[in-house]
């Protein structure tokens, strides 16, 4: 059986922590900053963490050895 590929995409967008659960980085911190206030900045800032609904669909299909 070949071993299974790695969806680059998704790696480059998905982490893992160390009690399995996955972290991406929030959207809408690019661009068009000014009508944004501080506090929502400030708290797109920090790691988000994935529905647990989610998270067989990432390990099985996009990061199969992450």
């Amino acid at each position: 059986m070949p071993k299974m590929k790695t969806k680059k995409s998704a790696a480059k967008r998905y982490s893992f922590t160390g009690s399995g659960k996955v972290k991406y980085k929030k959207q809408n911190l690019r661009h068009i900053l000014t009508k944004k206030s501080s506090k929502r900045k400030r708290n797109l800032r920090h790691p988000g963490i994935l529905s647990s609904d989610n998270v067989p669909v990432i390990k099985k299909k996009l990061l199969p050895y992450g």
